[in-house]
């Protein structure tokens, strides 16, 4: 036993408490470097994308890039009466406000109050200094402002929104539904534990070692955001994947030290049993870790932010659940198990005082009722299964065909918020307000005036489209090398007159004008562009990065068993339980007959983010559930268990750690469920979906189906089976299952 777990496992059970202190050391040391230093935030730049991208660079490049800008909207308080809102005190609250705000150093302009069409409502626009991403820095302020507005204009209703506005008012929002699945996934946790070890100091345990690893892995985010920046999502990744992972590669080491220690019967020492619990489980925690590093190190492939940022965040915080299950794990078991033996000697010497002998309970490491049944069967009829189980699974992806991906735009933001009641009261009374196309044009210095001619000629083209709003504004920079016409369109980004808007500007309005100029360099951006062009972008990234998880899959497979038939099922079982989840998703969020069970308003579609997260998240955490599996089948099959039996005895044996570990996954994923925000809501029910199908469809139906069915040709071209075959007898009984 030369591995690398067995020697960290080695000298930590030697020096339990030095590993114990080390480890809390390295945590305090993390989390203090990483507050120290401090993370980067992305910054708008790092989000461009496609055409409207290159559009937003050229408009930076000329100084006409987009500003962060709130809006304080006055209207009449409810229940006013017919009267509806005076104009003449509309008009004085509107000058009040934007003397205040204009005050303000964080304010770069203040528009004219604008009167909406109807008469019902007056606006001013207040354009913040700094990025567009920086606006939220700025908020406090012009909120005390609007306050003292309301205050001093008490006949009137005056309230603020705009991008800062909802983007903190979202995040809050995620902070508290966060905070509030912790509170459901932490005692369902430890309660799985207790169920599982019938002991508290075993059930803390994986708890303790999970929690500790997220701290320390927010500390290490912060140090890598430098690199790769955060765009505020990587604390919400490192929750989900840490709880998930260290709480499984914990449960994976603990079960087997339980076995091994049972099964010596107080004829090892408690190091002695920590090094057996390495040199398997400890040895499949490694692959499985390496796996899911590998599998989320695809994400970079997608070239964005937002995915960089999550690949990091799972990164980082499943290399440090690896290290402290090879390193303070074994430590922690060494001090418990030698507390366990004392307080069995202790009750063995009171036995024998009484003249009675001393009851010891097993674990019990066979397969439950439920698996029991289903291996029966499949043993019994291995092809009918594997036919019975692909088909379901197969039934089950079928919604995928009518997948539509769509970026989550603002409107779809809970209306919880208040910051979101106001947005949708403003957009009633301001509906050119909704979204807008941006033609940016480049040229020479000398050129702006044919430029600005031609988009006069599209603003004039355009006015007349059923689908824009007929307002147009025309920028200039400075230097006049960029223009920018801004074309309001009365419709949500999502709306498909909206997308109609950009595609008639982009494929008529912009040839038939600024398009016949020579020498000059054109973008269309806008709210609808980068809602359109980011799913695109990640439809472009797909492939690749289903093509690098496939092979890493297979790679990773054949590493850790020699084996290219092992390889091919892990992509094939991958891909069935992606599609599978994926087309639950699409059954219950695209449609309107869940809304009211789960607390959401349909729109239709998919967050673009949310098949590529849950391919690549899925991908790596399934390699838990095969590399435990078939790491038991394996180490039946050299020591010359007959290949079915083995099957059935590694599944079987198995059963109840897979079974508890995807219990305590699906608990993490499904407390996002309850959350506000769509995304996160999607992103918690598929992944919990594939955890179950995975743990409970893939591995205990058509994995054994389909290995019983191959027999030995699972191992192809594995010389160690084959040398086991020929030398060494079977050691041990076979698991009766049943």
């Amino acid at each position: 036993m030369t591995n690398l777990p067995v020697r960290m496992a080695r000298w930590s059970a030697g020096h339990p408490w030095r590993a114990i202190a080390g480890w809390f050391l390295l945590v305090a040391l993390c989390l203090g470097a990483g507050l120290a230093v401090g993370g980067k935030a992305a910054t708008t730049e790092d989000f461009w994308i496609g055409e409207a991208g290159r559009g937003e660079a050229m408009a930076t490049d000329g100084g006409l890039e987009q500003r962060a800008l709130e809006q304080v909207l006055i209207t009449a308080k409810p229940g006013a009466g017919a009267g509806g809102l005076d104009a003449a005190s509309a008009d004085a609250a509107a000058r009040d406000v934007a003397g205040r705000m204009k005050a303000l150093p964080e304010v770069e302009s203040v528009s004219a109050p604008v009167r909406s069409a109807d008469g019902t409502a007056v606006r001013v626009d207040v354009t913040l200094k700094g990025p567009e991403l920086d606006g939220e820095k700025h908020l406090g302020p012009l909120r005390a402002q609007t306050g003292r507005a309301q205050a001093a204009h008490p006949g009137l209703w005056i309230e603020q929104t705009g991008s800062p506005s909802i983007g903190t008012a979202v995040d809050e929002l995620r902070g508290k539904d966060l905070s509030r699945s912790e509170m459901i996934a932490l005692p369902i946790t430890l309660i799985t534990m207790l169920v599982v070890f019938a002991s508290l100091a075993m059930a803390l345990v994986p708890l303790l070692l999970a929690i500790s690893s997220i701290v320390a892995s927010i500390g290490l985010a912060m140090l890598a955001s430098h690199a790769f920046p955060d765009n505020g999502i990587s604390t919400n990744i490192i929750l989900l994947i840490g709880m998930a992972v260290g709480v499984d590669y914990t449960l994976f080491y603990l079960k087997r030290e339980r076995e091994e220690r049972a099964r010596s019967g107080g004829r090892l020492s408690s190091q002695a049993v920590v090094e057996l619990a390495a040199a398997t489980s400890g040895r499949a925690v490694v692959v499985s870790g390496a796996a899911v590093i590998v599998s989320s190190a695809t994400m970079y492939l997608a070239d964005d932010v937002i995915f960089s940022s999550i690949a990091t965040a799972a990164i980082i915080v499943t290399l440090v659940a690896v290290i402290s299950s090879m390193t303070v794990l074994p430590a922690l078991l060494a001090k418990l198990g030698a507390r366990a033996e004392r307080r069995k000697e202790r009750k063995e010497a009171r036995a024998a005082r009484r003249g009675t002998t001393l009851r010891t309970r097993r674990p019990r490491s066979g397969a439950g009722p439920v698996t029991s049944a289903l291996l029966r069967i499949t043993s019994r009829h291995p092809a009918a299964t594997l036919a019975a189980g692909v088909v379901a699974m197969l039934a089950l992806a079928a919604p995928l065909l009518n997948l539509n991906l769509t970026d989550m735009g603002t409107e779809t933001h809970p209306r919880v918020l208040p910051a979101m009641q106001t947005f949708d009261r403003l957009n009633k009374a301001f509906p050119e307000l909704k979204s807008m196309n941006q033609v940016v044009v480049r040229a020479g210095a000398g050129r702006a005036g044919e430029v600005n001619a031609a988009l006069r000629d599209l603003a004039r083209r355009a006015k007349s489209d059923a689908n824009m709003a007929g307002t147009a504004k025309l920028r200039t920079s400075a230097d006049g090398r960029v223009s920018m016409l801004e074309l309001a369109v009365p419709h949500y980004v999502s709306d498909r007159a909206a997308q109609q808007s950009l595609k008639d500007v982009r494929e008529n309005y912009v040839p038939a004008t600024v398009g016949r100029l020579t020498g000059v360099e054109t973008a269309v951006t806008g709210d609808v562009a980068r809602y359109a062009d980011y799913p695109e972008h990640q439809k472009q990234k797909l492939p690749l990065i289903i093509g690098a998880l496939l092979l890493a899959t297979f790679a990773m497979t054949v590493w850790a068993f020699r084996s290219v038939v092992l390889g091919l099922i892990g992509m094939l079982l991958n891909m069935l339980s992606v599609g599978a989840s994926l087309g639950l998703l699409v059954l219950v969020f695209q449609g309107e007959w869940a809304e009211g069970p789960l607390g959401f308003d349909s729109t239709g579609s998919i967050g673009s983010r949310i098949p590529l997260l849950l391919l690549v998240i899925l991908f790596g955490l399934s390699m838990d559930y095969q590399v435990f599996v078939i790491s038991r089948i394996r180490e039946a099959v050299l020591r010359g268990v007959p290949t079915r039996q083995a099957v059935l005895d590694g599944i079987g044996s198995s059963a109840g750690v897979v079974t508890s570990a995807a219990f305590v996954m699906v608990t993490v994923f499904a407390s996002f469920i309850p959350l506000h925000i769509m995304e996160m809501k999607q992103m918690g029910f598929s992944l919990a979906a594939a955890v179950l199908l995975d743990a409970f469809v893939i591995r205990v139906v058509i994995l054994p189906s389909l290995m019983l069915l191959l027999g030995d040709a699972n191992w192809w071209p594995s010389r160690g089976v084959r040398r086991a075959r020929e030398t060494a007898p079977a050691d041990r009984p076979p698991l009766e299952v049943g």
